[in-house]
């Protein structure tokens, strides 16, 4: 690898919109990919989402990303007006009915419909499930939170129910997403599998960190 070249603030703002939009969103890495399940007034809506990330444990939180709603935004506006919502994570058996889902579509013509995706009920929940998913979340609504910077919003949810398979859950909870086949987005189109790499014991600052199962 070549000697790393500086790309300053000036340089971001003068790239072409499209490749700046390539550009700042690879820059994070890998992210989960996962599409949001809704429905409002009986119309159901599935959206793909790259931004979902753990806000806290205790109470069990979890944070959504949505883009400036200068535009109707369909997920937004049912989390909103319902105070539920899925999050289904993205399977390697079916990345390219996944992406479908991120098409701009009319609030009547549902991504269940188009994308070959199975629209499932669990357990009397209000919002619709993703059945070929292998991590389903059932999520109520807390909080809304506007950045004045860019004008997106961050959505904080509470996890009310997990649905996994037992196996891919370790004696210390911890959830191996291999087992899962989860896959993970970087940028805005391009998906990859990750496989394991390590796991280390609790980190102290009197020694080194040994491995989870050395």
């Amino acid at each position: 690898m070549k000697n790393p070249s500086c790309i300053d603030h000036v340089d971001i703002q003068n790239m072409d919109g499209r490749y700046r939009n390539n550009f700042i969103n690879s820059l994070s890495g890998y992210k989960s990919a996962n599409l949001i399940g809704t429905e409002n007034n009986g119309l159901s809506n599935l959206a793909l989402f790259s931004s979902a990330v753990h806000v806290g444990a205790n109470p069990p939180l979890m944070g959504l990303v949505s883009r400036p709603h200068t535009v109707p935004r369909h997920t937004l506006e049912n989390i909103e007006a319902t105070g539920f919502y899925t999050i289904n994570s993205v399977s390697k058996t079916f990345i390219k009915q996944a992406h479908h889902c991120s098409a701009r579509s009319d609030r009547d013509h549902s991504e269940f419909d188009f994308s070959g995706l199975n629209y499932q009920r669990l357990d009397c929940f209000s919002a619709p499930f993703v059945k070929e998913s292998n991590l389903k979340l059932a999520m109520k609504l807390d909080d809304v939170l506007h950045i004045k910077r860019n004008g997106t919003v961050f959505i904080v949810g509470e996890i009310m129910s997990a649905y996994l398979p037992q196996e891919a859950i370790y004696d210390d909870g911890f959830i191996d997403h291999e087992k899962l086949s989860t896959v993970c987005i970087s940028g805005l189109d391009s998906y990859h599998t990750v496989g394991h790499s390590e796991r280390f014991e609790y980190a102290k600052n009197t020694k080194a960190p040994s491995s989870k199962f050395s």
